[in-house]
Formats: C-alpha cells, sequence, structure tokens
C-alpha cells in the first residue's frame, strides 16, 4: 500500500511552511530546544535524520560537525532543503523511513523531528534504526504526545460558557492504530501509540531509554507567549532518548 505524502499536497505544504515560519509556534518554543538539549557532542559522527524536512535539523547537525544523510518522503520539502539547507557534509536522499532498510550504516546518531506518528510500523522501524546504529548508538526522536494522537474525533477541551478551556478531555487513549484528521487539509493519517507501546517496543528492541522529555512553557514564556498555557492541561510532545546496548 502507497504511503500517505501529504507534505507534498501545495496547500498543506503551504500551510504547513507558514506554521513553522512563527517564531511564537509550539514548535519553536517547546519541542526543538527540548529536541537538541537531548544530543550529545555530534563533531565527528554520522547521523540519520528520519522526514528531515526542509533541512533546518540537518544544518545544525552538519555545523556541530557531524556527516548528515537526511531522508524524507516529500519531494517538495527536500527540493526546499536542497536550496536552503545544503552543505557540503549533507546528503538529502527521497525516502520513505519504512525503507531505510537499505542504507549503509552504521551510525552514531538516528534522529527524528515529529515525524514517527506517520509511520504505521513502529516496530520495523525501531528494528531498522537498531540495525543502522553502532554498538552504544542513539535513538532521538519526537513525536505527537500519546495524550494528543490518541484522537479519533469530538473535541479536544471542555470549555466555559465563555469559551476558556477548563481542562483538556481524553477519547480512546489505550486503542493503537490510525487516526485520521482535518489539519490544512482533511485526511490527515497519523498513527496513535500509547506511551507503554512506544516505550516498551524500545526496551523489547534490544534500546535502553536514556531520557523521556514533555516539554511544557516556563513562567517566563508564559507572560510572553500567554496563548501556550494550553500546554500546562497536557503537553503536545514527547521526546525520547534511547541508546542501543553495546
Amino acid at each position: 500500500m502507497a504511503k500517505q505524502n501529504i507534505y507534498d499536497d501545495e496547500t498543506f505544504f503551504s500551510s504547513y511552511r507558514k506554521l513553522r515560519e512563527n517564531p511564537a509556534s509550539a514548535n519553536e518554543l517547546f519541542e526543538k530546544p527540548a529536541f537538541f538539549a537531548l544530543l550529545p557532542d555530534l563533531k565527528g559522527m554520522r547521523v540519520l535524520d528520519l522526514g528531515c524536512g526542509f533541512g533546518d535539523h540537518c544544518a545544525v547537525y552538519a555545523k556541530m560537525g557531524a556527516t548528515v544523510t537526511g531522508i524524507d518522503i516529500s519531494v517538495k520539502m527536500l527540493d526546499a532543503a536542497r536550496k536552503e539547507n545544503a552543505a557540503p557534509n549533507i546528503t538529502y536522499i527521497n525516502m520513505t523511513m519504512e525503507d531505510i532498510g537499505s542504507l549503509s550504516g552504521p551510525f552514531d546518531l538516528v534522529a527524528s523531528s515529529l515525524a514517527i506518528q506517520y509511520v504505521e510500523d513502529y516496530r520495523g522501524l525501531v528494528k531498522s534504526v537498531f540495525e543502522l546504529l553502532k554498538p552504544g548508538g542513539l535513538f532521538v526522536f519526537s513525536q505527537e504526545h500519546p495524550v494528543v494522537s490518541c484522537f479519533n474525533g469530538g473535541s479536544r477541551w471542555t470549555k466555559d460558557e465563555n469559551g476558556n478551556k477548563l481542562f483538556a478531555n481524553l477519547a480512546f487513549y489505550s486503542t493503537d492504530g490510525e487516526r485520521e484528521e482535518s489539519w490544512f487539509v482533511d485526511h490527515v493519517k497519523k498513527y496513535h501509540r500509547t506511551f507503554s507501546t512506544v516505550i516498551n517496543t524500545l526496551i523489547e528492541e534490544g534500546f535502553v531509554i536514556e531520557r523521556i522529555t514533555e516539554p511544557i512553557p516556563t513562567e517566563e514564556q508564559l507572560k510572553a507567549y500567554p496563548q501556550q498555557a494550553d500546554l500546562l492541561h497536557r503537553p503536545d510532545f514527547m521526546l525520547v532518548r534511547a541508546r542501543k546496548k553495546d
């Protein structure tokens, strides 16, 4: 079955680009700082970026001294990456995450920012990452938090009579599987997995969990960006740092 390539849809692509260019987005304020805080010193390392998108992370890894391979299913994303985030030590490849077994390892780090939720066969991906990593190598990734990815319809929030959010709703959390939502366009497919599925699969396939992060705003950020108070009800993101056993 063909994998959904929603990022090559022009409407989705342009809308997503505007979102990521917003300096006050949750991605910029919380996910990216938390992600880079989990990384080791990359000087001299081989790095594989899964779902590299516009290549922003690849450019950072390259500046940190790594040799980088960035893969993405989206031709439009990779065109932008090659124009805007090219460097001699970066190679971009049009490839699905499910096909990374064809790459030549080993890598010191496999990294992925907000792309894992588009993969149906999570265990298969974890197995492939494990095989591509050298002993002691790191797998660092972020994804939609399971309390966010679980929804399969309905309202995400309970509000008072004035429209103020009182608390976040939870629905179908315990059922792993495909979810479809309207996000810029209709019928965007993602895959929900419980916290235990995400973590236990990594452990079962030979990884040691070193750190889990669920970023929320600081007091200073709330003063500057009060709209981000939603994250005090529930985090948008979950980040994991796992190490391949020696």
